[in-house]
């Protein structure tokens, strides 16, 4: 790094703050206007502020390009889009029509008040953008020096700033500009990469013969459970969040298969980097640093620094989103609803939960060494709780009574919370049985659901 591609970077966080604070929110301001910017999203809106927030695991995800090759796509790319495509089909324009600001409000309308505040503080808990964190922290290592602990603080400080000022709106605009940027650098590196080394016959001679495999060397079983993780897309909540704030029912549809194209583009993009670092850096001590390193091997003084402001720019909007979610969930769905605040009092605590949610957020990024780690433990338990519950809640004739469902979320959340822990505090290596536990909860959820639901022909 240089002293033109630092200032690149200290262009962009300056820009950065002036988008995201340019119209702040009063802290007298509606719960649907700091929450959802009015429900006023547009399609381009839509769609830049769903891709670049849904890429936030950038260096995590990718380092598993390093050690797997190929098969990465398979495990992080393709279910995501399959569930992405299911949300599209059956959840977006319901989720819209239904006129609610969260997650909770559909399950409180449904299910009830208990069902829904169980819900909240598991959608609380997956929202918290520890891993997030951690990889904006692995990132300020490597362009500053800085150890990972005061990374983290002040990469989360700065990403909260804006938010913190004009809500829902600010991050928004702000990842109007941190879509462009991230597709833009790894462009500007993968035309590097196949200008300097050449491109498949290089790769094909360059790469160990499992990277280049479907399974890239794991299990069919490890592959196989990730496509059931990635129905945490079902239950997503930066999903319903954009869907609800879309200007209209066709913008919110249209939106997520745009977006899924997108992601497709981005997937092939950083998934060939990354071959491309396996080949030229394979003895590299940290897979998490891939990107950024072989960006120091490959690119000049400039575009340096314009690869390294594609990285923050994707983790960054991750983290201001996430953060946000989990804000909101803790004011609107967890406060509002076990002690009946006024409304005008949602946008005061929305930002107490912008604290709480960050400092929480950074224990768990300096606890946890792994981002997916940090993927895999939050979503084997918030899946199995909620997915049954909430996809129902919007699908079909059949719905489980109130208490039925608060008895699903919290058994079903509560075992795999247990089979995810005797993997730590027993005196084996594994988790009981060799069964993943997300599947535990889950199939008790589907036995709650077939067996205690009932046909039901009023709906709404």
């Amino acid at each position: 790094m240089t002293t033109i591609d630092y200032a690149i970077i200290i262009i962009y966080l300056a820009g950065l703050l002036v988008i995201g604070i340019t119209r702040r929110s009063g802290s007298q301001e509606s719960a649907s206007g700091f929450i959802l910017g009015g429900r006023m999203l547009t399609l381009p809106a839509f769609i830049a502020t769903l891709v670049s927030t849904w890429y936030g695991g950038i260096l995590g995800g990718r380092r598993n390009t390093f050690r797997y090759g190929i098969s990465n796509w398979l495990v992080f790319g393709v279910p995501y889009y399959i569930a992405a495509l299911l949300f599209a089909l059956f959840l977006a324009k319901k989720a819209r029509r239904a006129k609610i600001l969260t997650i909770p409000d559909r399950l409180d309308s449904v299910y009830g008040r208990a069902t829904a505040v169980a819900g909240s503080v598991i959608l609380f808990l997956m929202t918290l953008p520890g891993a997030y964190i951690l990889m904006l922290a692995v990132l300020m290592k490597f362009l500053f020096g800085w150890p990972l602990w005061q990374g983290a603080i002040i990469g989360t400080i700065f990403s909260l700033f804006y938010v913190h000022m004009g809500g829902f709106r600010s991050v928004v605009r702000t990842d109007l500009l941190q879509f462009g940027l991230m597709f833009l650098g790894f462009i500007v590196l993968f035309i590097t990469l196949i200008s300097r080394y050449g491109g498949l016959d290089f790769i094909t001679a360059s790469l160990p013969n499992d990277h280049l495999a479907w399974h890239g060397g794991n299990t069919v079983g490890y592959v196989a459970v990730w496509y059931v993780i990635a129905l945490a897309t079902l239950i997503e909540p930066a999903f319903y969040q954009r869907c609800y704030a879309a200007r209209s029912e066709a913008i919110a549809r249209k939106g997520i298969f745009f977006s899924i194209l997108f992601w497709i583009v981005f997937d092939f993009l950083t998934t060939s980097c990354g071959l491309y670092a396996r080949a030229l850096l394979p003895d590299l001590a940290d897979p998490i640093s891939s990107f950024p390193a072989l960006a120091a091997e490959v690119l000049p003084p400039g575009l340096l620094g314009l690869f390294a402001l594609a990285l923050l720019a994707t983790v960054m909007s991750t983290v201001d989103s996430y953060s946000f979610l989990a804000a909101s969930t803790f004011s609107r769905d967890i406060i509002w609803r076990l002690f009946k605040i006024p409304d005008k009092d949602i946008t005061y605590f929305t930002r107490v939960g912008l604290a709480i949610s960050a400092v929480l957020a950074l224990m768990a990024a300096l606890y946890f060494d792994s981002i997916v780690d940090i993927w895999y433990h939050f979503g084997s338990v918030g899946t199995p709780a909620l997915l049954i519950p909430l996809f129902t809640a919007f699908n079909g004739r059949r719905r489980m009574p109130p208490n039925i469902a608060f008895l699903s979320v919290v058994i079903s959340g509560g075992l795999s919370l247990v089979w995810l822990l005797s993997k730590y505090l027993g005196t084996s290596d594994d988790y009981w049985m060799s069964i993943q536990p997300i599947f535990p909860g889950l199939i008790v959820s589907i036995l709650f659901f077939l067996l205690g639901s009932k046909k039901v022909e009023n709906q709404h």
